[in-house]
């Protein structure tokens, strides 16, 4: 497949095959996709923690969701959940982060992910980038460092209806660029 049919098919998955189990092979593909995406400095400010534990992995997932917003009931469906751990940026990028006034780990971050998703697809997992979840509670479970930050949850899992996603619409291609000026 090309690169943007592989991107093209890359969404985010929100019904799996419950707990269908992963092989380890293809977790340590995602993270050496991950693992070789570029990064302020050479910094690789990330930590991935593969959590397929069905009793902690369902901990994790009960994060995800409260009761006064019932979202991402599916991350229980989910085969594993990635716990991705901003490590903090090396002296360079830290430098950089304080004169550009921008944190580039979470930029960097955000790349692996990526990668590790792209990679995710190409071995016929579906995943889903969260934001929102309880990152106090997560850090309990998992026994993460206070002065460590959870920066984002990737659901994995084999996805329930083989059959192709309509995509969401997405801005037509003249609507995102535009050459020398705004």
């Amino acid at each position: 497949m090309t690169f943007l049919e592989l991107v093209n098919k890359r969404h985010s998955e929100r019904a799996y095959i419950e707990n269908a189990e992963i092989d380890k092979n293809i977790f340590l593909k995602c993270l050496e996709a991950a693992r070789l995406a570029p990064s302020a400095c050479n910094s690789q400010p990330w930590r991935f923690i593969i959590v397929d534990n069905l009793e902690i992995k369902n901990q994790i997932a009960q994060t995800t969701t409260t009761a006064f917003l019932p979202l991402n009931h599916f991350t229980k469906q989910a085969s594993a959940i990635v716990v991705v751990v901003n490590e903090g940026s090396n002296l360079s990028a830290s430098v950089g982060n304080v004169v550009k006034d921008k944190d580039f780990s979470v930029m960097d971050i955000g790349i692996a992910v990526e990668h590790f998703c792209l990679q995710a697809v190409e071995e016929g997992l579906g995943t889903c980038i969260l934001g929102w979840f309880d990152e106090k509670k997560i850090k309990q479970i998992l026994e993460i460092p206070k002065n460590k930050r959870v920066e984002l949850l990737i659901t994995l899992g084999y996805p329930k209806n083989d059959k192709e996603k309509t995509r969401r619409k997405r801005k037509d291609l003249e609507q995102i660029y535009s050459y020398n000026k705004y």
